[in-house]
């Protein structure tokens, strides 16, 4: 958590708590220019270019330890730049539960990891209420706050433990709160879950239900490495030395980040193009293509509509631009959609997964074009 004593800094400013630097740093020889140091009013031009370039540090940062996987360093960050929650997929050794030990590590919040087993039970995630006897021998109830009171939660291996215990995040999930007894505590803010689970394993395992996936804004599916990232994570990690990270953003700066990307302008056209790739995953739409009535059971709702034109926002901040581009939609759909479509057997016979419709949309489904050119 930050220190409420500090001043709130802008999106951009390191805040107080950074680790002071070397006089021979690199940063000291080129610090970031103070917010008011100049006297001038910035405008947005200013404020997005500065975003930029600090999402681009957090990404160097980030560097120094992960290797490779751009894609999903980039969509972490959009996740947290716009409120959202994050389900990292892939098989055991791809530096999951390094990835989001490591952003924590670049934030100044606060962070915590709960490995997720069978015999979990909720309170062990939300906390419970202790009785307490005074000296004067009256009795009563505290409650411990549990490891869900943090800014970042690392739910490790979700699909690991029973849905009663899965269910225990779905309040703070949605609403960033929890109700225990009689008594609903906030959690604090901002407030991300990370969860990591391998779709490899099916033994001993609990399948998340759909209205807990559709909880996650992003389900961000973790690949293997190149040939070449592999030979420098084998160089990397075999050496002995630990790499350390600098602190980036405050928790206070990180809100601010997020009204920054909120006010992201996404136009009509993005919203009807947002609207229509949506609609064309749902079988019982007019406009939904044959394959989708023949290989889908269920399609997306309206908050994935949401988090597309969320995510696009993240995407065009993150490379200073003002408004919302289709580019941007296409850059986020795959991992907004593919665990909010539902497939049949058909689609598996054939091998269609829900990728696999949703890369196949992306082609078929037209962008719209401004009234000028539709009129011509």
């Amino acid at each position: 958590m930050t220190d409420s004593s500090s001043p709130t800094p802008p999106p951009v400013v390191k805040p107080s708590g950074t680790p002071p630097v070397s006089p021979k740093s690199p940063e000291a020889a080129n610090p970031p220019p103070p917010a008011a140091a100049t006297g001038k009013p910035r405008n947005l031009a200013d404020v997005l270019r500065e975003f930029a370039e600090y999402q681009q540090k957090m990404r160097d940062e980030l560097g120094k330890v992960i290797i490779g996987q751009s894609e999903t360093i980039e969509q972490l960050l959009a996740a947290i730049f716009t409120r959202g929650h994050c389900l990292l997929e892939g098989v055991p050794g791809l530096a999951k539960t390094l990835m989001v030990s490591t952003l924590a590590d670049i934030l100044d919040v606060s962070f915590k990891r709960v490995q997720f087993t069978p015999d979990l039970m909720p309170s062990d995630i939300t906390g419970t209420q202790v009785l307490e006897e005074s000296e004067s021998g009256r009795r009563s109830f505290r409650f411990v706050e549990g490891p869900i009171f943090t800014n970042i939660l690392l739910a490790d291996e979700i699909n690991r433990t029973p849905p009663k215990t899965q269910a225990a995040l779905l309040e703070a999930m949605q609403e960033r709160q929890v109700s225990v007894g009689r008594e609903t505590h906030t959690l604090p803010d901002p407030f991300f879950t990370i969860a990591t689970q391998n779709p490899v394993e099916q033994e001993g395992t609990y399948p998340l239900p759909e209205a807990q996936l559709d909880r996650f804004m992003f389900n961000i599916k973790i690949d293997y490495p190149s040939a070449d990232e592999e030979e420098r994570i084998l160089t990397a990690t075999t050496r002995g030395e630990s790499p350390t990270v600098n602190k980036v953003l405050s928790g206070r700066a990180i809100l601010t980040c997020q009204k920054l990307v909120a006010s992201i302008a996404a136009g009509p056209l993005v919203i009807r193009y947002a609207s229509r790739l949506v609609r064309a995953t749902r079988p019982s739409d007019a406009s939904a293509p044959e394959y989708v009535r023949e290989l889908v059971d269920w399609g997306a709702g309206p908050r994935a509509g949401q988090n597309l034109i969320a995510g696009a926002k993240a995407i065009a901040a993150m490379h200073g631009r003002f408004n919302v581009e289709p580019g941007d939609i296409h850059r986020v759909a795959l991992p907004v959609l593919r665990h909010r479509i539902a497939t049949n057997f058909q689609a598996q016979a054939e091998g269609m997964d829900t990728d696999a419709i949703v890369k196949r949309l992306l082609q078929d489904v037209e962008i719209p074009e401004p009234a000028k050119m539709a009129n011509k």
